[in-house]
């Protein structure tokens, strides 16, 4: 699904050296490159305050306890993503309200948000899903409408633009009013290990925040607030830096290899291809609001598990993004879910299927997976 060995050997030298200084210096945890790559995060992302922690999970985390939500609160989230943007907010004895999602891009529905804000809601989650923002524009003017925090998952978006409506604009996860991101290696800015990031431009929040993640300190010894430890390595900050130049190429690629994609699966009825919110499908040369993080199919009349198999069996790897809604799993059922509210969500769980994508791909991969697809298909 990703290419780490092939990307890794175009950034060899200098990760090596920065490897190396870091050895030397023996600046192993929150040492000098840390607070480099924090700052040229900031620079590229056009927001006050990253705060670099340990991984994605905790800086979701940390945003949420940074805010100081209480405990019975509601949380509004998507019912289709990974299981940590939920498992944060029931760790911290949260209530997790989950919703439907849009049917095109995927991501969290607001009319679905909507109804289901109470007096208890606190906050909202809306996830980057795959690669493209959520309508923030929306959320930011609900969650102000009925006092609400707006919490960005980011941890597939990194490098996303948001166009607001009168055409201006900005990176994903410099929104709402903090955002949580994660380096896991396969993300589309990953470091060689574990890693995240909290955006915020609340300088308050980010004070906070930067007390949290190192045992709530902010002088040595001095616990000012209940805090955890959760702080970025220095070998993962130099990894991290080495790759910050090369995002917006890295993207740019991944958004080729899409446009390749969408082409070779046009007029296939049992296949539809991402849509993006600008409506050009990923295809035109301008598109700029989806970073592809998954590039990720809905088959229909097509038996998708088998799909999977014949495409394992090429040597083909694929992804199944994700198979169980969140209000479906064992951990979070909740009597107070109604099916009838999921309707996308389970269909999507039968029909989606994540094809590899990476910096890597090149036209001759792209040919025979989607060959084999079709092959599948047209057989099937």
């Amino acid at each position: 699904m990703v290419d780490l060995k092939g990307q890794y050997a175009a950034i060899k030298n200098e990760v090596d050296a920065s490897i190396q200084e870091i050895i030397d210096n023996t600046s192993f945890v929150n040492g000098p490159k840390v607070h480099e790559f924090q700052k040229n995060l900031e620079n590229y992302l056009g927001v006050k305050h990253v705060i670099p922690c340990a991984n994605g999970t905790d800086a979701l985390q940390i945003a949420m306890m940074g805010l100081g939500l209480e405990q019975g609160d509601e949380v509004i989230t998507a019912d289709f993503t990974f299981a940590a943007t939920v498992e944060v907010i029931a760790l911290l004895k949260l209530t997790p309200v989950l919703v439907d999602v849009d049917p095109e891009t995927f991501n969290i529905d607001i009319d679905a948000v909507k109804k289901a804000i109470t007096p208890k809601t606190k906050a909202i989650v809306p996830v980057h899903l795959f690669g493209q923002c959520a309508n923030m524009e929306a959320l930011m003017q609900l969650a102000k409408e009925h006092n609400l925090y707006v919490i960005e998952d980011n941890a597939q978006g990194i490098g996303a633009n948001y166009t607001y409506s009168d055409g201006t604009k900005v990176k994903s996860g410099t929104i709402g009013h903090v955002a949580s991101t994660s380096f896991f290696p396969s993300k589309n800015l990953g470091c060689y290990g574990d890693g995240g990031a909290i955006f915020t431009n609340d300088d308050d929040l980010a004070h906070t925040i930067r007390g949290i993640v190192n045992h709530g300190m902010y002088v040595r010894y001095h616990h000012d607030v209940v805090g955890v430890n959760s702080r970025l390595d220095s070998i993962q900050a130099a990894v991290l830096d080495a790759k910050l130049p090369k995002l917006d190429s890295y993207n740019n690629a991944r958004r080729n290899a899409a446009r390749q994609y969408n082409a070779a699966f046009k007029g296939i009825e049992k296949v539809t291809t991402p849509k993006t919110v600008n409506g050009c499908d990923g295809i035109c040369d301008t598109c700029d609001c989806h970073v592809f993080h998954q590039y990720t199919l809905k088959v229909e009349h097509v038996d998708r598990d088998a799909l999977v198999k014949h495409l394992n069996d090429n040597g083909i790897p694929c992804g199944v993004y994700y198979p169980i809604p969140l209000h479906a799993q064992k951990a979070y059922q909740d009597s107070r879910y109604n099916e009838a509210d999921f309707t996308v969500t389970n269909q999507l769980v039968k029909q989606v299927i994540s094809l590899p994508m990476h910096t890597e791909l090149d036209d001759d991969q792209i040919k025979f997976i989607t060959k084999t697809v079709k092959d599948f298909i047209a057989n099937n």
